[in-house]
């Protein structure tokens, strides 16, 4: 059987390698690793021009918003708080236009962590800018546990409690669209979210990538192969 294509977006930084110190499109290398491990195979999607998601999609059989910087709160109609942090304007131009384009394709779609909150902006949602309790240390992946909502597509993959890779200082405030919460910490942070069947669209605020659990990532790929 033909494994199934799985995109996952990049960051644009600055990068030093060998003796080049220039921009580069990004993603940490355990991203690529667990979507293999769950049975399919990674492409990179650096930020493009949103002209272009449509057919980008078009060529996937699933789709994963990767991890990174705070969204733009301009994107969901707030001031900067303080605490946020600088803006990745590309890559929130080029993910929104991709989760649109997934959506609108039905192509399965997870989203991780800043993904997760992305697709909740594209959804009309809003975010907290700033929490305190879900990042150890700065650069350093914490664990706490997350606790599925019965009858939930995330329940079906995960319906235990679970102790979960996380480093972030956002959240889901209201909910976009259609989307419904799946997973909660014990303080109640919204830890997963999801579209209704027949889409398959699932966000998770921790980094699967960071653990060894692949059932998450299991979902989208068979999803992605059907």
């Amino acid at each position: 059987m033909t494994k199934p294509l799985i995109g996952v977006t990049t960051y644009l930084d600055q990068a030093r390698w060998g003796v080049w110190d220039m921009t580069a499109a990004l993603l940490p290398a355990r991203y690529p690793r667990l979507v293999r491990e769950s049975g399919g195979l990674a492409v990179m999607l650096p930020p493009g021009g949103p002209e272009d998601a449509t057919a980008v999609v078009a060529r996937l059989d699933g789709l994963v918003v990767a991890g990174g910087a705070d969204v733009e709160p301009v994107r969901y109609g707030a001031e900067p708080d303080p605490r946020t942090g600088p803006p990745a304007r590309a890559r929130d131009t080029w993910e929104l236009a991709l989760i649109d384009a997934a959506l609108a394709s039905g192509t399965p779609l997870l989203g991780i962590c800043r993904g997760m909150q992305l697709l909740n902006v594209a959804l009309g949602g809003t975010l907290i800018q700033h929490m305190d309790g879900h990042v150890e240390a700065v650069g350093v992946i914490g664990q706490h546990a997350v606790k599925p909502v019965p009858g939930t597509r995330y329940a079906s993959l995960v319906p235990e409690l679970t102790e979960v890779p996380t480093y972030h200082h956002q959240a889901v405030d209201r909910l976009g669209a259609g989307l419904t919460a799946s997973a909660h910490a014990e303080d109640g942070t919204v830890e997963a979210v999801e579209l209704a069947e027949p889409a398959w669209a699932l966000g998770v605020q921790w980094h699967p990538e960071m653990g060894e659990d692949l059932r998450v990532m299991r979902g989208l790929v068979e999803a992605a192969a059907g």
